[in-house]
């Protein structure tokens, strides 16, 4: 039974009884559930890494106890109390732990990443405090759909440390989210005592963000759930976020097998005196339930868990034949459009007019990023965006983890969020919620995880920009299984590429060029979309295969053409998808020119042209006449001064220097 009354405010004393049982039910299930996953684990039968919430399930039952179907939680490794608090079966969890194809998660998640988006669980996390910046993005959804939803976001003391708890905190307090940060103060972080971890309390930490801050004894479930009916009720009034510290202890080392050298038997023993569950039993003798009717509950719950054990036990694990299912979901069939034919028109205008068309068409789609709404970009392709689109065009905080949290987030939550980070250099500030969340929840949920979102950002050599914004770090994402990358080369593919990937079901990473946004071109019809994951011809030719992407695949159009003059016949392929890459596209040009140049702005050690010669000397290898030869800049950093700059980046010149060179062999 979920309720949205507190069991403290409930007048009949039936219906207050009834309502203590179900939560000592609750948090019996969690405590035994745990109980069976520690023997199991011991031998054996459970493999990987196993954390157990022992000792801290009334802040779980208490905390989930007035949420409803739809209000969400994040969870943590320690987080089989969280989901099953919020209603997920004991049974395909266990399947899961065991590793088996009926699994909550088909197997592919385990004990750390447990996630049912369909239950308002957008999943337990390996990765500390990444649940917080996610969770910003279920409660954004939330907010936009005004349906009074609110979100837990559990997180332990230990998370308070790390950099996405100040982001996802200071967001939810600026856009005013609906969102409770519920700290589960166990005293420890990991092998250290919260006093060497922290400073601050966390009543002072919620002053400094200007967020409402509860303090509630996390054993006492009563206590939890009263206090947490209040908090939900405030938030689906349209209250901010709340910080909320539920005391607790964990019973368990750290992880299974911990030798717990840090703390003594003795401070367990006497944190054991504080049993969840024993505190339950005396609310129960308090409102005047008979202990019999306790131990059934324990009898029931038994009986519940080892049916559990034992048909999880009996199951199939995955099939090898369903290795590479749920990287990425399927994505629409697109024909290659008819070339653009329109006016002429600028990259920066194809930005703009795919992101207003996209908005206009759905209303799941949402931009957000730093100084995109009221400032319309720092090149000023969102100008206008946001008078045309109230609260769907959001400034963010300077804060990338955020940002890109919320989008995985509210991607989980329904929504296709379209999210900017202003450099390319920047996504390393940002990298775990690209590399370890948005890329791999869907796998790890085995598909129960949607991840439609876009991540825009640019970058561009040639203007001094420095070291530490003039950077092209695709081959960093394409080397990310599950990210889609894409580079477009001119206005009418960055419009229907920009389309094409924002309707998308997968996580899109847009690489727009800063020094293209100028760069002319005819403009396509509205309704062009250009296919994500194929690469196009971009000039026919017969003697060598040019390829490249981005700005690059102008230089390399010029210097084809000087070639031309020269009585050589180069074919230029433009990629435009740079993550699924399009080999057979390149493999039948090689098959016709026997011959291979690769030319990119990413520095050459081990960048995407070093992945094309791969493919060309392995499957292309009876083709080729010449070497494979890229045409890059040497791996250093991006030069400030522009006569280092200028030899630095290659050119036209460059290129069609090296194109002479293989049409000689």
């Amino acid at each position: 039974m979920t309720t949205t009354e507190s069991p403290q405010q409930t007048g009949g004393g039936s219906a207050h009884a009834d309502q203590l049982l179900e939560m000592y039910r609750r948090m019996r299930r969690i405590r035994r559930f745990e109980e069976r996953a520690s023997e199991l684990y011991k031998a054996t039968e459970i493999p990987g890494f196993l954390h157990l919430s022992i000792g801290q399930e009334a802040s779980a039952v208490g905390a989930c106890w007035p949420l409803g179907p739809r209000d969400g939680i994040t969870s943590t490794h320690r987080g089989h109390g969280h989901v099953l608090a919020k209603g997920l079966d004991s049974a395909s969890m266990m399947a899961e732990l065991m590793g088996k194809e009926a699994g909550t998660c088909h197997g592919r998640g385990g004990s750390m990443h447990i996630a049912d988006p369909g239950l308002g669980i957008y999943g337990a996390n390996g990765i500390v405090g990444a649940g917080l910046p996610i969770a910003t993005g279920v409660a954004t959804a939330a907010k936009l759909r005004a349906a009074g939803d609110v979100v837990v976001a559990f997180f332990g003391d230990g998370a308070v440390a790390q950099g996405m708890f100040h982001e996802a905190v200071n967001l939810a307090a600026v856009w005013d989210l609906p969102v409770v940060f519920l700290c589960e103060n166990n005293h420890y972080s990991e092998f250290s005592p919260a006093a060497e971890q922290h400073r601050a309390p966390l009543s002072a930490r919620a002053a400094g963000y200007g967020i409402g801050y509860a303090h509630v004894d996390g054993n006492d479930v009563l206590a939890v759930a009263g206090m947490m009916t209040d908090v939900v009720e405030r938030l689906r009034g349209g209250g901010g976020p709340v910080l909320v510290e539920a005391e607790t202890y964990r019973w368990h080392g750290h992880y299974e097998g911990d030798p717990e050298r840090y703390r003594s038997a003795q401070e367990v023993a006497a944190a054991k005196e504080r049993d969840p569950l024993l505190v339950a039993r005396r609310h129960l003798a308090s409102a005047g339930v008979p202990a019999a009717a306790a131990d059934a509950v324990d009898e029931e719950i038994d009986k519940e868990i080892e049916a559990a054990v034992e048909w999880a036990r009996g199951l199939p694990e995955p099939a090898p034949e369903t290795l590479y299912d749920y990287v990425s979901a399927p994505r629409p069939a697109l024909p290659e459009p008819a070339p653009a034919a329109g006016e002429i028109f600028r990259s920066m205008d194809a930005v703009r007019l795919a992101l207003e068309h996209e908005l206009a068409a759905d209303p799941a789609v949402f931009v957000a990023g730093i100084d995109v709404g009221a400032g319309g970009n720092v090149f000023g392709l969102t100008r206008g965006l946001a008078e045309a689109f109230p609260g769907r065009v959001r400034d963010t905080p300077i804060s990338e983890s955020a940002i890109l949290g919320t989008a995985v987030g509210a991607a989980m939550a329904g929504m296709k969020p379209v999210v900017e980070i202003m450099y390319m250099d920047f996504i390393g500030v940002c990298l775990d919620m690209l590399l370890n969340q948005a890329a791999k929840l869907r796998f790890m949920t085995g598909g129960r995880a949607a991840m439609p979102l876009v991540v825009r950002t640019q970058f561009g050599a040639g203007r001094s920009s420095g070291s530490q914004h003039s950077q092209s770090l695709e081959a960093l994402l394409a080397h990310i299984p599950g990210l889609t990358v894409v580079m477009p080369s001119n206005p009418a593919d960055t419009y229907g590429l920009l389309r094409a990937a924002i309707q998308d079901p997968n996580p899109v990473v847009f690489v727009e060029n800063r020094l293209q946004y100028g760069f002319k071109g005819p403009k396509p019809p509205v309704d062009h979309m250009v296919p994500l994951g194929r690469a196009k011809v971009v000039r026919e030719g017969t003697d060598i295969t040019l390829v490249s992407w981005s700005r690059m695949v102008q230089d390399a159009l010029a210097a084809a053409e000087s070639l031309a003059a020269e009585g050589v016949s180069v074919e230029v392929i433009d990629l435009r998808t740079i993550a699924p890459l399009d080999r057979e596209t390149v493999l039948a040009s090689l098959a016709k020119t026997n011959r291979l140049v690769i030319a990119h702005e990413a520095v050459r050690d081990f960048g995407v042209g070093a992945e094309l010669a791969a493919l060309a000397v392995d499957e292309g290898f009876w083709h080729l006449d010449a070497p494979v030869t890229r045409v890059a800049p040497p791996p250093m950093p991006a030069p400030y001064a522009p006569s280092l700059e200028r030899q630095w980046l290659p050119s036209s010149d460059t290129i069609a220097d090296t194109l002479r060179r293989i049409a000689a062999v």
